[in-house]
């Protein structure tokens, strides 16, 4: 290869032929065009016996020119030139590509695909074998290739990430076994240390492949190297979410979405890693009846399985097994111990009963055993792997329990029991004493009015203070605990109901069973038999369909597994199931299993050559030179034709050309005015919806999506005919085309420049009305009255609006009638009310001007190009949908025609006039 500075020739020889031009030079001026034909006319057979033109002896020089341009042109193509060439390949032996094709590699994919493709081009050109070692390991290790560069480039086809990290050991390993003695290497890395506990192997990888021949190793730019979702911790509040990077420059933002199971973005999160910074901490404040909604959490522009956390039922609402006697054969089911823990349990975990074999069937967390005097020899067969698994087992004594002789206890117990208060004992009731600060349970505030007046105690041994959790006043133990493998086996010396103490009648009580279920891992990982997986997370971070034939795990072990070739992350389910699994019963597997920190690399030093993914990607000029002697070519047969009078004079084709060429410059330089105009009339032309352009791209294109959703019900059910919608901005656009403007305002809504309320407050005193939607509803809890995040954004943005006070839309406003016949507002969510200010009847026909709700109404309205419904719609369905679009039509109707139907309040009165 040639290289001239920016340009390059793959085969310069032919170059050579540019030394023949002279000659063709001479030949084409000694040849003259092809003579031009007259026609004899009988009439006028003087005046034509003479040419005005004669045909020329020769070529004309720009004729001669423009043919030697086309000859070089051509000339200059099949040396086939290249602008900004890679560096060329050095040495002559196979080229060795290592990809690091695990999950860092897939936010910037193409970028590597695009490198790839250059390389194995120039070894297309070099007629070089291609080794291609992939260092993500598959199911059967680590991916080597060989083959010829064609064949390599086909090969690119589907190759995508896989959800996993490299393993650069094994990658050297694979390349060792095949015994290269000479090559040129090529390394494209994804710039981290991430599932690897030193750099050491990736050293020792860059050393071996330098020991071969020439290396060059491609690294992505600092801002471009992958980011890591670490799986969120829970808080009593919502998510603590955790966002890691492997440099520190500069300010990177980060923005998290909570998506739902169908897809619906529950909550988002924005914020930035500060300069200098490698990791960030952000807190996701959820209702539980949310946060038990939530399918998964990924950073958004991050496409990566490292930039996505899957849900199960570890991170949602807890379940709990309650094995205690049903309470039908007890004399007074409300005083039983089952009753008292279903009811403290219930608001924060999911509550079953059955036998101890039934709920270790399902996925629990905890499980809770009443007062029994032995537990029998199956079930604890159950117990001990479950609970070395994770499980957590909580008991409380009883009545049973001090007759009885049962060693499934974290410490060795008296027989009987202790009695702290009645008529024969000189004791009183004990109240608890303050929980140890290094005690699990920790934090919870001891209530004065808890009293304990019965107990079963424990043997006094060395260990039994490690194993205290909690204790009465006179130091006696109250709950003990041990450790067993990953769970625990609590015991409360008390029982769970009034009959010993007053305990289960406090909020300490409650305080204490979340603590305990806190302890818990969650429902994931603690089935019995064994997990299949039921849907893959790719390196994109999408769930895909799983193959059938990937290796199944037994379900007790799930907790201590690491994602990988044979285990890869996604949702696993029960193996038993070969239909779709409830997804209760699914676990999730997540790729930060296998990644513990991640560190940038950084190995220029042992490289030949190094350079970033970013660097300018060659050009090959052979199409466009090639297409550009084609056009020249066709211009030169078209002046022969002219030359031999097939076609029009030159003079006249020149005088119409002139005109196009003015024509064209006339149209092409028609001021913007005129484009504006054109604007306007195409506006103005039909009705059209207009939504605020907020700046957030999710929500401008809900907003859009459900207005043209909307327009489609209008066009379907009424008269209106509505084109695209607009989105407009409050401080520039012109807001008085429009009757109706949607503005969605969420938390993260940006400030507004105080001209642009000044339009809008201009915009409503003329008429115009404003429909507000803060979608807060869907994270208010049910009778919640206190603002939303999107109501206090809203009152910070309209502060200096000039609006009239604002009510709840009474039940005989215009709103309710001017299509449908309405009592309520539901959007994709419903239960907040629905304000509309209180315009005096003298204004505006007394029409009001602006209408603020939270139920997400663009969200039930949106639909994609082929009509269909994009978002979910909670709780009432498809039937909450329908009203929610019945209310869309209303605000429009309301918009177009104001308080028409104001009039028909009166017309009980006139049928009665009438004596109707």
């Amino acid at each position: 290869m040639l290289t001239l500075g920016p340009l390059a020739f793959a085969h310069p020889w032919l170059l050579m032929a540019l030394a023949g031009l002279p000659g063709l030079y001479w030949l084409l001026r000694l040849t003259p065009p092809a003579p031009k034909s007259v026609h004899f006319p009988p009439l006028r057979l003087l005046l034509q016996l003479v040419t005005r033109e004669e045909t020329p002896a020769r070529t004309p020089l720009w004729l001669l020119l423009l043919r030697i341009a086309v000859a070089m042109l051509v000339i200059l193509s099949v040396a086939r030139p290249v602008l900004n060439p890679a560096p060329a390949l050095e040495g002559s032996g196979p080229v060795v590509i290592v990809l690091d094709d695990g999950w860092a590699a897939a936010s910037h994919w193409n970028q590597r695909i695009s490198t790839l493709d250059t390389v194995l081009v120039q070894a297309e050109r070099d007629n070089r074998e291609i080794v291609l070692v992939r260092s993500a390991p598959g199911e059967n290790g680590i991916a080597v290739q060989r083959f010829d560069a064609i064949t390599a480039r086909e090969s690119l086809v589907g190759l995508e990430p896989r959800p996993w990290p490299v393993d650069r050991a094994a990658t050297g390993q694979a390349i060792a076994e095949l015994a290269l003695h000479e090559a040129t290497s090529i390394w494209l890395t994804d710039g981290l240390v991430a599932g690897e506990a030193t750099p050491g192997p990736a050293i020792q990888l860059a050393e071996q492949l330098g020991q071969l021949g020439s290396l060059t190793i491609v690294t992505p730019a600092d801002g471009e190297r992958a980011i890591l979702l670490d799986v969120p911790e829970p808080q009593s509040q919502g998510l603590l979410l955790s966002v890691e990077r492997a440099g520190s420059e500069g300010e990177r933002p980060v923005s998290l979405n909570a998506i739902g199971p169908d897809g619906e973005v529950l909550a988002r999160v924005r914020e930035s890693i500060p300069d200098g910074d490698r990791q960030l901490d952000m807190q996701l404040d959820l209702p539980a009846e949310l946060l038990g909604h939530v399918a998964r959490i990924e950073i958004t522009g991050e496409e990566s399985a490292g930039a996505t956390v899957l849900f199960d039922e570890r991170w949602r609402r807890r379940s709990v097994g309650i094995a205690a006697p049903s309470q039908s054969s007890v004399a007074q089911p409300l005083l039983a111990e089952s009753y008292y823990l279903s009811r403290a349990l219930s608001p924060f975990a999911t509550v079953r009963e059955g036998s101890v074999e039934e709920l270790l069937d399902q996925p629990i967390s905890l499980l809770v055993l009443t007062d029994q005097k032995q537990i029998e020899s199956h079930a604890r067969s159950l117990l001990d792997p479950w609970m070395k698994a994770g499980g957590v087992v909580l008991r409380f004594a009883g009545p049973r329990l001090a007759d009885g002789d049962d060693d499934f206890v974290p410490v060795p117990l008296r027989h009987g029991d202790r009695s702290l208060g009645g008529a024969l004992s000189w004791s009183t009731p004990l109240m608890m004493a303050p929980i140890p600060a290094d005690s699990p349970l920790a934090g919870i505030d001891i209530s004065d009015e808890v009293t304990v007046t019965q107990q079963v105690l424990a043997q006094p041994s060395a260990e039994l203070a490690g194993a205290t959790l909690a204790s009465l006043e006179d130091g006696t133990p109250l709950i003990t605990g041990k450790r067993i493998g990953a769970g625990w086996l609590i015991l409360v010396h008390t029982t769970a109901n009034t009959a010993w103490t007053n305990l289960p009648l406090s909020s300490v009580f409650i305080d204490i069973l979340r603590q305990i279920l806190a302890m818990a891992p969650g429902a994931g990982g603690l089935q019995s038999g064994l997990m299949r997986i039921d849907q893959v997370l790719d390196g994109f971070g999408r769930l895909v369909d799983a193959k059938v034939d990937i290796e199944r795990i037994d379900g007790r072990d799930f907790a201590s597994q690491v994602a990988g070739p044979l285990t890869p992350p996604g949702l696993w389910a029960p193996a038993d199931s070969l239909e779709t699994t409830n997804e209760h019963a699914r676990v999730a597997l997540n790729i930060q299993t296998a990644i513990h920190g991640i560190e940038p690399m950084d190995l220029r030093d042992l490289a030949t050559h190094s350079r970033r993914y970013d660097a300018a990607q060659e050009t090959d000029l052979l199409p466009w030179l090639l297409g550009i002697s084609l056009l020249l070519a066709m211009v030169d047969l078209t002046i022969s034709y002219v030359f031999r009078g097939i076609l029009p004079e030159p003079a006249r084709m020149s005088r119409t050309a002139s005109i196009a060429i003015v024509v064209a410059v006339v149209l092409a330089s028609a001021p913007s005015v005129q484009a504006q105009e054109d604007d306007t009339a195409k506006l103005t032309s039909m009705t059209r919806l207009a939504y605020v352009r907020t700046g957030l791209r999710d929500v401008d294109d809900m907003s859009r999506a459900g207005l043209v959703g909307l327009g489609l019900v209008l066009e379907q059910r009424t008269t209106i005919e509505t084109g695209d919608p607009v989105a407009v901005d409050l401080y520039s656009d012109d807001l008085a085309l429009f009757p109706l403007l949607y503005w969605p305002i969420s938390p993260e809504h940006p400030r507004i420049p105080g001209e642009a309320i000044t339009h809008l407050d201009d915009y409503m005193h003329h008429g115009g009305l404003v429909l507000i939607d803060t979608g807060d509803a869907a994270r208010m809890l049910p009778g919640q009255t206190a603002a939303g995040p999107g109501e206090l954004r809203l009152q910070t943005i309209l502060h200096d609006l000039d609006i009239p006070p604002l009510e709840p839309v009474p039940q005989d406003h215009v709103l309710t009638r001017s299509f449908y016949l309405l009592q309520d507002f539901p959007g994709r969510f419903t239960g907040r009310p629905v304000w509309v200010d209180q315009t005096p009847s003298g204004i505006n026909d007394g029409v009001a001007s602006m209408i603020v709700g939270s139920n997400d109404w663009a969200g039930a309205w949106a639909t994609d190009e082929y009509g269909r419904s994009l978002l979910p719609v909670v709780p009432g369905g498809e039937r909450q949908r329908e009203m929610a679009r019945r209310f869309g039509v209303n605000v429009v109707m309301y918009a177009l025609t104001g308080n028409y139907k104001t009039d028909q309040v009166h017309v009980p009165a006139l049928l009665e006039r009438l004596g109707q």
